[in-house]
């Protein structure tokens, strides 16, 4: 009973850090240095960082989909008009409309890749040949 409250937590920890990195990349992925999209492809390699290492080190699958989650989850609440008609994220520009398309779907691809990515730590070892 201890070590399932434990994944449980764990699963929440994981969901609120992904809600984190979600929102840091909500707000930043409309960065541009010049004409290459900075802000993008660092909220990009922040969340598969993330979701790799939640995947990592605890070996669970379901961390990986609690940070994607939790990502997917900060994206869509910042990128909402709020209700005094004020927007968090800044409306794209007439060619940087991409930018936000992407990142929309970056959490959740991240997401389903990380989480499904197949476990090779459990094949088996090749068999070797004697006599070569």
């Amino acid at each position: 009973m201890k070590y399932g409250i434990l994944r449980v937590v764990g699963w929440i920890v994981a969901a609120a850090i992904g809600a984190v990195y979600g929102a840091a990349g909500t707000v930043t992925q409309a960065f541009l240095l010049g004409p290459v999209p900075v802000g993008l492809l660092l909220a990009t390699v922040g969340s598969a960082a993330l979701l790799i290492a939640l995947r990592t080190l605890t070996g669970d699958r379901v961390n990986a989909l609690a940070g994607g989650l939790g990502i997917t989850l900060a994206t869509y609440v910042f990128s909402q008009v709020g209700p005094g008609g004020s927007a968090i994220v800044a409306a794209p520009t007439a060619g940087t409309e991409w930018i936000p398309l992407v990142w929309t779907v970056v959490g959740p691809a991240l997401m389903v890749l990380v989480a499904l990515w197949p476990d090779f730590s459990r094949l088996p070892a090749p068999a070797r040949t004697s006599g070569s």
